[in-house]
This record gives C-alpha cells, structure tokens and sequence, in this order.
C-alpha cells in the first residue's frame, strides 16, 4: 500500500500502549492493532482526529505516502 501508517511510531514517542490509546480513544484494541499493522482499508477522520488529540500529533505524523510503493506499482 502507498500509504504507510506510522501509529506504532507516535505511541513509542508519547510511551502509550495499545491498551492505554485503546481507552482512551474509545476504539478495540483489535481495531487499532488493524490499523497499527497496516491491515486497515480505511480510517475515519473522527478516529483519526481522536488518536491525533490523545498522541497531541498532526495526522501527518501518523499517515505517511511513500511514492511507488502501491500494489498497482
């Protein structure tokens, strides 16, 4: 995919486990682990407007388009 999902990387800098944003965002571990691995389709702007309030982060920190990188490629 050309989109590569940084989550792991922003929760490693603000020391926040999966269960502890899980909480605090309202989402399933289950489904932030989706997201976390890069398995996810798709994400919510309200998601992402949470997980960038609780990790106090631009959506640019978390979402990243790395050129040539699709399945189309």
């Amino acid at each position: 995919m050309a989109i590569r999902v940084n989550l792991d990387v922003m929760m490693a800098k603000r020391k926040m486990s999966l269960n502890e944003l899980s909480e605090k965002v309202g989402l399933t571990q289950a489904n932030l682990s989706i997201l976390k691995t890069e398995k996810a389709k798709a994400i919510r702007f309200t998601t992402l407007d949470s997980i960038c309030k609780i990790l106090n982060c631009q959506p640019g920190d978390i979402l990243e388009y790395v050129p040539g990188s699709s399945e189309a490629d």
